[in-house]
């Protein structure tokens, strides 16, 4: 038995070709809209995820500049305020443009079985235990747990049993002599699963869009949401928090719970 800790990785964002938006903007009469970073007005702040909100959401209206749409007789130009006023008003739609990918390390089957009812706006490609084979057994145990003698003695005695069993099985199917096809392993393999418990840590790659990161934080950091995932969505927020302060900077932690000033967006 392996003590794990769930852990976050950000692995992807998003990245914006602006010689390609330029093009377009050139169409559009919007270049006003990139002389900002010509002028290396964002030199400090240039941040492709919340640049990339700000351009769809401006697209909607075709508000690059003035006059372009003649419904629009003013034009924020402070990036900051313009998503701001993007979360304010709801236009929660832009926000789906922009998505980031995680590797999501040492979590257990309890947390993905939840996670996975997220499902608008996500992908996931998790590791498989039909393949993959135990040879120790990652495991998560909350502070309250390890502060009980008798209930880790207790836990660490039956976790070590079961991989005990684990690494039985596989001499017992003969899963590493030479010349066993790989279709026979992956059969054993998959049978061996069943005994690993739910906490078993494994391992996802998990994408999500602002748009439901934003309601999966609030929701699985909630007071009522199971502990594993408060805390590994408490890492996540602070992620994102620095990653794109403009459009997850609006929330206040109350006891971890990461509660917007902004909803359904």
């Amino acid at each position: 038995m392996k003590s794990v800790e769930p852990e976050v990785f950000l692995v992807a964002r998003p990245e914006l070709d602006y010689d390609e938006v330029a093009r377009y903007l050139r169409d559009v009469g919007g270049e006003g809209w990139l002389e900002r970073l010509d002028r290396g007005d964002l030199d400090a702040e240039l941040n492709d995820p919340q640049n990339l909100a700000e351009f769809a959401g401006r697209l909607c209206y075709r508000s690059w500049e003035p006059g372009l749409n003649p419904n629009v007789v003013k034009v924020r130009t402070d990036s900051g305020q313009y998503l701001e006023n993007i979360l304010r008003s709801l236009h929660g739609s832009v926000l789906e443009h922009v998505s980031f990918s995680f590797v999501l390390h040492n979590v257990s089957r309890v947390l993905t079985h939840e996670l996975v009812r997220h499902r608008p706006g996500v992908a996931i490609s998790q590791e498989s235990l039909r393949f993959v084979r135990l040879q120790d057994i990652p495991f998560w145990f909350p502070e309250w747990a390890r502060e009980d003698p008798e209930l880790m003695k207790r836990a660490t005695a039956l976790l070590e049993q079961m991989e005990e069993f684990q690494g039985w099985m596989a001499g017992h199917f003969g899963l590493d002599e030479e010349g066993l096809p790989f279709k026979e392993k992956k059969h054993k393999t998959s049978f061996m699963r069943r005994f690993a418990p739910e906490g078993v840590g494994t391992g996802l790659v998990w994408t999500a869009n602002v748009r439901t990161l934003r309601h999966t934080l609030e929701n699985r950091t909630a007071p009522g949401a199971e502990e594993e995932i408060r805390l590994l969505f408490g890492k996540i927020g602070e992620l994102m928090r620095r990653e794109a302060p403009d459009l997850f900077g609006d929330y206040v932690i109350e006891d971890g719970a990461w509660v917007p000033q902004w909803r359904k967006v």
